[in-house]
């Protein structure tokens, strides 16, 4: 079979070439081999040659998930929450602009919330004239009708209906409902059902199948599958830190909240609570709530209708390089203490600013967000038993996990104090190597500041600091673990710092206090 071969093709022409040309071509080679066959070949290949016979595969052809949806189906069910028309008919009536909807709303309600217009948007099922309707996943827990879903999923509704596979719907009461973890535990009135067992978390690992299934759009029962991406993730795009997030790759849609995530032996990994997405649809990734944070929190919820979760009362931030090097840390992991809460148990303990928790009862911690999680899902009242770095060494430090104070839950980024704040005398900004200028804080400003006595310098020109973040109007507490009272301690702290040395200034601004690592300038 002749194919037609397009004229315009480059690789394809079929001209001649002149004699010249070619001969050209042939007089280049010619001339090339000699050197070619006078190059030296290197003593050594800078890979090892390919192996002579094939390597046993890593992974052996694809799953097949038929027999686990056929086990495990039944037990998923479809949940459906409504608001009653009276309520919404009062927030149609006191609608704000449509940017100034909160994402509550639109996550709740699903792509159709009415807008100021009276008309959604999306392109999911209609709601029911004159109400409104919050469609979601779920799955039985137990034989006798208790079911885990999102927190998202039914809050604010008056009525909850949970509906099985074989079409059976019932009213469902709500034990229990916990914003942080996003967790809701649903009780209906039956017997005997199908339920879900959960997994041990410890063993998800990232790169493991994984399966989703949920009503997307108000799909009943849609199978989706896929890996697990990444375990123990913070998500920056939601205030829950004290849920070490499964990341994935497994289609989820709106829809599918609440439903379970669950492993290739048919147990629950996760409850699909998230996705990442700048459309409003599937991007590729996908949260999960892990299933020993969703069971901790549901067995709190069915006790005493409430998840309380522990805290130790310090900040923390994360960790650099530069930091670390200034600690003389082996490496970058590990949760740095800027602030430890006056009267808390880290005070207590003995924990101070400049401490590095490198692990919480034997867990490492990574990054800075990995405490949250580990201290928050401890019971108040328990004991912590913490490996912390201190001047150059790891010592262990125990203690006493209180219940976290809402008040003290987050850190409140405030803005600097004004540069008026303080005495005008300031030294010369060659008082210090790093070429900060400050000055002492009169007893006002230390009220206004809420300052203790001998505590803290005002920043009025950064220096060398200024590249690293710090501004004027920042108040110094310390030079690493060295406290700062006075612009003649600051300068004898940083004395003896080397052209190009990293040091650790611990820095209040406004409510925020956090260590900012600074590099002295290299000498000229």
């Amino acid at each position: 079979m002749n194919l037609p071969i397009p004229a315009s093709s480059p690789t394809l022409s079929f001209r001649r070439r002149r004699p010249l040309q070619s001969l050209a071509l042939v007089g280049a080679i010619i001339a090339a081999l000699p050197a070619a066959c006078t190059a030296q070949a290197p003593t050594a290949p800078i890979a090892p040659p390919p192996s002579a016979t094939p390597s046993a595969p890593i992974v052996a052809g694809l799953p097949d998930f038929t027999q686990l949806v056929q086990r495990v189906g039944p037990a998923v069910v479809n949940i459906s929450a409504e608001v009653t028309p009276k309520r919404v008919a009062r927030s149609r009536n006191q609608m704000p602009d449509e940017d100034q909807v909160p994402e509550f709303f639109r996550r709740f309600f699903g792509p159709d919330f009415p807008g100021p217009g009276g008309g959604g948007q999306g392109q999911g099922p209609r709601q029911p004239r004159g109400g409104a309707r919050s469609i979601g996943s779920g799955f039985l827990i137990s034989q006798d009708g208790y079911v885990l879903t999102n927190h998202h999923v039914v809050d604010g509704a008056d009525t909850v209906t949970v509906k099985l596979t074989d079409r059976r719907e019932f009213k469902a009461k709500v034990i229990g409902s916990d914003e942080q973890s996003d967790v809701a535990l649903l009780k209906i009135d039956a017997k005997g059902l199908p339920f879900l067992r959960s997994a041990n978390a410890s063993l998800t690992k990232a790169g493991q199948w994984v399966v989703a299934i949920g009503s997307p759009f108000g799909l009943d029962h849609s199978v989706t599958a896929g890996i697990v991406s990444a375990v123990g993730r913070a998500n920056p795009y939601a205030d829950q830190r004290y849920v070490p997030f499964i990341q994935t790759d497994v289609a989820i849609n709106q829809g599918n909240s609440g439903g379970p995530l669950l492993n290739t032996a048919g147990e629950v990994v996760g409850i699909n609570s998230q996705i990442f997405s700048n459309s409003g649809g599937y991007m590729g990734v996908s949260f999960a709530i892990p299933i020993d944070v969703a069971m901790n929190s549901a067995e709190q919820l069915r006790a005493k209708g409430k998840v309380s979760r522990g805290q130790l009362g310090v900040v923390v931030q994360a960790m650099t390089i530069e930091g670390a090097r200034s600690l003389g840390l082996p490496d970058a992991n590990g949760a740095l203490i800027s602030q430890v809460v006056p009267g808390g148990p880290a005070e207590k303990a003995g924990l101070q600013a400049g401490d590095v928790i490198r692990s919480v009862n034997g867990t490492e911690v990574r990054e800075s967000s990995d405490l949250p999680p580990l201290i928050g899902n401890m019971a108040p009242g328990s004991k912590a038993r913490l490996g912390v770095f201190r001047d150059g060494k790891t010592v262990e430090i125990n203690v006493a996990v209180n219940e976290l104070d809402a008040s003290l839950a987050g850190d409140a980024a405030g803005q600097g104090p004004s540069e008026r704040d303080g005495s005008p005398a300031a030294p010369n900004a060659k008082g210090n190597p790093l070429s900060i200028v400050a000055q002492d804080v009169d007893p006002a400003a230390r009220q206004r500041l809420g300052l203790k006595a001998g505590e803290g310098v005002i920043v009025r020109d950064p220096g060398d600091a200024g590249d690293a973040g710090v501004r004027p109007g920042d108040v110094v507490l310390s030079v690493g673990r060295t406290p700062v009272g006075n612009v003649a301690a600051l300068n004898r702290a940083l004395a003896g710092t080397r052209p190009g040395q990293t040091v650790m200034l611990l820095v209040r601004r406004g409510a925020q206090t956090q260590f900012i690592a600074v590099q002295a300038a290299e000498a000229k």
